[in-house]
């Protein structure tokens, strides 16, 4: 199976060898090493200079004569100004003879340049997304995304991503097994802790520039399942409530409410990956009131419910995750637990 990795002058380094090193560790794990044929193309010179002064040898270039490809992969260019209409042409002809296309961070600017993304939703790298938008207002891009499959193209947020991207696609190809213990050899999450987020609460915890707010952090992510008022990790780190909120904000971008409620979902999401634990002993133990309220943050959050991603996410047998849905009848309707109490009393603005 051939893929091909479309290099930019100036390409993020990692963006070409992260997918290569999956795919071959892939190969080698299935004991063929024909089962990924990994080429390098360049823009037309012989070698690629990248990020951290590495150099590509392309395997070939995009004047070469065409070749089968079963899997087309534009890297980004951390430095991406402009388009080159003859990259744009070689997209347009190569891309629907491949049986699947996608991109790594800004990659995904030359596939829409070339109008290969109607009706398509792509995400890029966070730092990206916004003059993406901006320059292709028709495309849908989710910012937060990790990586995004919508039929044959798979979009990655760049960097590590890329890796993420390479592993959707060799599970894809060859199974969970191959893609885990490809992984695990690579010392690598087959799925993020965090879920398919570019962010969470641990990224935005390191933010923070204060001191006190730092430690502020560390103390609500070490103890998620308790009462975390604004009155009380305010005093924990020595600093009046009000100014606390204030200086939080100002660091780190979100209320505190908000950080909280992140680093709920964060936790909520690693033991619906990892673990079989019911729904409910869940969310007690990530400081949520009830399966409901946990339901209704994931709803807002991340746009599903934590039985939806819990079957997409998951790293466990199905069988082994009991009554993901069910509670105890009048479960809902008990009174709000205090650490429900407070994360609705923090300031939302």
């Amino acid at each position: 199976m051939r893929i091909a990795i479309l290099a930019p002058p100036g390409v993020q380094s990692l963006d070409v060898v992260g997918p290569a090193e999956i795919f071959w560790e892939a190969a080698r794990r299935l004991g063929d090493p024909g089962a990924y044929d990994v080429q390098v193309i360049s823009t037309g010179a012989p070698t690629i200079g990248g990020t951290g002064k590495l150099r590509f040898l392309a395997d070939r270039t995009i004047f070469d004569p065409d070749e089968p490809i079963d899997t087309l992969l534009v890297a980004g260019d951390p430095s991406f100004q402009d388009i080159d209409p003859e990259v744009i042409a070689w997209l347009q002809r190569r891309v629907p003879t491949a049986r699947r296309f996608g991109s790594i961070c800004t990659g995904v600017f030359l596939l829409a340049a070339a109008g290969l993304l109607q009706d398509k939703r792509v995400t890029t790298h966070w730092e990206c997304a916004e003059r993406f938008s901006r320059q292709f207002p028709d495309i849908a891009v989710d910012a937060d995304a990790i990586y995004l499959r919508d039929g044959p193209l798979i979009t990655a947020a760049g960097v590590t991503a890329g890796i993420d991207l390479a592993l959707a696609l060799v599970e894809e190809d060859h199974g969970r097994h191959i893609a885990m213990i490809t992984a695990r050899y690579m010392v690598v999450f087959l799925r993020r802790p965090g879920g398919q987020s570019q962010f969470s609460a641990h990224l935005v915890g390191q933010m923070a520039e204060t001191t006190m707010i730092q430690k502020a952090q560390a103390y609500i992510l070490a103890n998620i399942d308790h009462t975390l008022s604004v009155d009380h990790v305010a005093q924990t780190v020595g600093m009046s409530p009000r100014n606390f909120a204030r200086v939080f904000r100002r660091e780190v971008g979100t209320t505190p409410a908000d950080f909280v409620a992140l680093a709920r979902v964060d936790a909520a999401r690693r033991l619906l990956e990892d673990t079989a634990q019911p729904l409910q002993r869940i969310a007690a133990s990530c400081g949520f009131a009830d399966m409901n309220t946990m339901r209704r943050i994931f709803a807002k959050t991340i746009g599903v419910t934590p039985a939806a991603y819990r079957s997409r996410f998951h790293t466990v047998s199905q069988a082994a995750a009991p009554d993901m849905e069910r509670q105890p009848k009048g479960r809902a309707d008990r009174p709000a637990s205090k650490a429900d109490r407070m994360t609705r009393s923090l300031p939302l603005n």
